[in-house]
C-alpha cells in the first residue's frame, strides 16, 4: 500500500512526549507488560529531550498533529564489525492506522538514520507469539538470528 499523504514521519521532539507515552503505554498492554510499566510522560521527556547523550532516540509518524506511530531505539557504538548497530526498542502504530503502510514508513526512515550514521545492522527482538510483528519484518527483507539466545539479568530488587 502505498503511503497516505497527510501522514509523515519525523525525529521526536520534546513537545511529543505525552502522546509517545501514550504509544509505549498501548505497545506495554499490546506485549503483555503493562503491569511493570514504569514510563511516565516526564521519563520519556527527561530521558530522551533533556540528557546529553540522550538515553534513546525516537521518530515519529504523524497525521496533521497526532502522533500515530513511534520508533524508539538507540546506537550501539562498537560491535564486532567496528561499526556501530542500531538497537531497535520499540515499534509502534496506533491500531487504528494498521495495515496503511505507517509501520515501512517508521522502518525505512530507521534505515536512513542507521545509514546516516554508518551502522552496519539494525537489531531488535520479536516476541514468539508476534505472528503479524514476524511477518512483517520478513516483507521487510529482515531475517530471524537464531545464532543466539537473549538472557536476561534482573539484578535491581
Amino acid at each position: 500500500m502505498n503511503k497516505p499523504n497527510n501522514i509523515s514521519v519525523r525525529k521526536a521532539q520534546r513537545e511529543d512526549s505525552q502522546q509517545m507515552w501514550q504509544l509505549m503505554r498501548e505497545l506495554a498492554i499490546f506485549e503483555k507488560y503493562i503491569e511493570s510499566f514504569a514510563i511516565t510522560p516526564e521519563i520519556v521527556e527527561h530521558s530522551g529531550f533533556d540528557k546529553n547523550p540522550p538515553d534513546f532516540h525516537s521518530l515519529v509518524a504523524v497525521e496533521n498533529d497526532k502522533i500515530i506511530g513511534i520508533v524508539v531505539y538507540y546506537f550501539l557504538p562498537f560491535t564486532a564489525q567496528n561499526r556501530p548497530a542500531i538497537y531497535l526498542k520499540e515499534l509502534y502504530v496506533d491500531s487504528n492506522y494498521r495495515g496503511k503502510s505507517i509501520g515501512k514508513m517508521l522502518m525505512n526512515a530507521l534505515k536512513e538514520q542507521a545509514i546516516q550514521h554508518n551502522c552496519l545492522q539494525i537489531k531488535w527482538t520479536v516476541a514468539p507469539w508476534n505472528e503479524a510483528g514476524k511477518e512483517f519484518y520478513h516483507q521487510l527483507g529482515a531475517k530471524q538470528n537464531n545464532d543466539w539466545l537473549n538472557y536476561e539479568w534482573n539484578v535491581a530488587s
